[in-house]
C-alpha cells in the first residue's frame, strides 16, 4: 500500500482498480493513459476498460495499442483494453468513468443503471448541461442512478486532451463532497505529468467547466472576424465574472473560479488552438451556420449544445450573462455576428468590481 492510499477510506485501495471508461474519444483516452501510466509509476496494476461506439476504434486500440482518429501519434500503454459492449466494460468497476458528450449521459446511464456496482465510484469528465432539464451531471447521476454524493467525482482543469496525451505536465482539480473518495481519484490519476489537487465544490467546478467553453466560443468568434487581443481579453475577463457569478448563485464557492477549474481552465481553452470550442466558434465568425458548424467539428463543442441550457439556468437563478445570451442567440441564429460589440457592452454602465 503506497503513502497516498493512507489517507483514504478503508475500504478503497490504488492497488488492483478497475475503471471502466465510457467514451473513447480524445479526453477519455487520455484519461485512461493517465490511469495507466499512474498505476505503473506506483508498481500496481490497473486494469482500464475503454467503451467505444464504433468496432474500428476498439480493435485500433487492442491490435495496435493507438486511438488512430484522436490521438494518432500516441502508443497507449497495454493494460487499456477497449470494447463495444457498455455492460461488459462497467460490469465489476470500481470506477466508471464518463466521457461522452453531455446530451447523451442519461440515455448511457439508463441503460447502464443495473449494471453499476451499488459501490462504483462515477467520474465525470463532461463540461456541459442537459439541454432539456439545465442538470449537471452530478444531478444526472444522481437521478439516473440514485447516486450519493459521496460517490460523485468530477474532474476538470487546464486539461487539453492532445498536450496530456503527449505528458506534458499539467494540473487538474478533483471534486467530491467526501474527502476520502477525492483522496482516493487523486491518488489513481496522480502521475510525473498529471497533477490533480482535490476540491469539495463540485458544483463550482463543474460550472467552471461548462460556462468556460461558452466564453471561448466567444474568443473563437473574435478570431473569425479578425479581431484582436483586446476584444479576446475583453471577453475572458467578464466571461470569468459570468462564469463566477452563476456558480455562486447556484451553490459554489466563488474561490474555485479563481483555480484550475475556473481561470485556469478558461485560458487554456481560450487560448488554444487545440480547443473545440474556440475552434467552433472560429467557425461561428467566419459566417458559418450551427449545422454547418457541427457538419465541420471531427468531435463535440459542448458549447453549441450547452449554451442554451446555461442561459436558462441563468434566466431562473437571476443572474446576468450577457455574453452567453450573445452566443446563445448566435447559435440559434437570432442575431448576426457582425453585432459584435453585444458580447462586449450588454450591461447597463456600472463599476466593475459589481458582479
Amino acid at each position: 500500500m503506497t503513502a497516498d492510499t493512507a489517507r483514504l477510506h478503508p475500504l478503497r485501495s490504488t492497488q488492483a482498480v478497475t475503471v471502466a471508461i465510457l467514451g473513447s474519444g480524445s479526453w477519455g483516452t487520455t484519461f485512461a493513459k493517465v490511469l495507466a501510466d499512474a498505476a505503473e509509476e506506483r508498481g500496481e496494476e490497473v486494469t482500464v476498460r475503454l467503451w467505444a461506439r464504433r468496432q474500428e476504434v476498439a480493435d485500433d486500440i487492442n491490435l495496435s495499442h493507438r486511438n488512430s482518429q484522436y490521438l494518432s501519434d500516441v502508443v497507449l500503454p497495454a493494460s487499456i483494453t477497449a470494447t463495444t459492449d457498455a455492460v461488459e466494460a462497467v460490469r465489476t468497476a470500481d470506477l466508471v468513468v464518463l466521457a461522452v458528450p453531455a446530451q447523451q449521459v442519461r440515455g448511457v446511464l439508463s441503460e447502464l443503471t443495473e449494471n453499476i456496482g451499488s459501490e462504483t465510484v462515477i467520474v465525470s469528465l463532461v463540461k456541459g448541461l442537459e439541454r432539456d432539464s439545465q442538470s449537471s451531471m452530478w444531478e444526472l447521476c444522481q437521478s439516473e442512478l440514485q447516486l450519493g454524493p459521496e460517490r460523485f467525482v468530477v474532474v476538470s482543469g487546464p486539461n487539453l486532451a492532445m498536450e496530456i496525451a503527449h505528458e506534458e505536465p499539467t494540473a487538474t482539480v478533483v471534486a467530491c463532497r467526501e474527502e476520502s473518495v477525492a483522496d482516493w481519484v487523486v491518488a489513481l490519476c496522480n502521475s510525473k505529468y498529471f497533477r490533480p489537487y482535490r476540491n469539495t465544490d463540485v458544483t463550482g467546478v463543474e460550472i467552471g467547466g461548462v460556462v468556460k467553453n461558452i466564453i471561448a466560443l466567444a474568443v473563437g468568434l473574435c478570431d473569425g472576424q479578425g479581431l484582436g487581443d483586446n476584444s479576446k481579453a475583453s471577453i475572458i475577463t467578464r466571461g470569468l465574472t459570468e462564469t463566477t457569478r452563476l456558480a455562486t448563485a447556484v451553490g459554489g464557492n466563488p474561490d474555485t473560479l479563481a483555480g484550475l477549474a475556473g481561470l485556469g481552465d478558461l485560458v487554456a481553452t481560450c487560448a488554444s488552438p487545440l480547443s473545440r470550442n474556440r475552434t467552433a466558434g472560429r467557425l461561428y465568425g467566419q459566417g458559418l451556420s450551427t449545422q454547418e458548424v457541427i457538419d465541420r467539428m471531427e468531435q463535440t463543442a459542448e458549447s453549441v449544445k450547452s449554451v442554451s441550457a446555461v442561459v436558462a439556468l441563468a434566466h431562473s437563478a437571476g443572474v446576468e450573462m450577457p455574453i452567453s445570451e450573445a452566443m446563445n442567440a448566435v447559435v440559434n441564429g437570432q442575431i448576426s455576428i457582425s453585432d459584435i460589440s453585444t458580447l462586449l457592452l450588454g450591461r447597463d454602465l456600472k463599476p466593475e468590481a459589481r458582479l
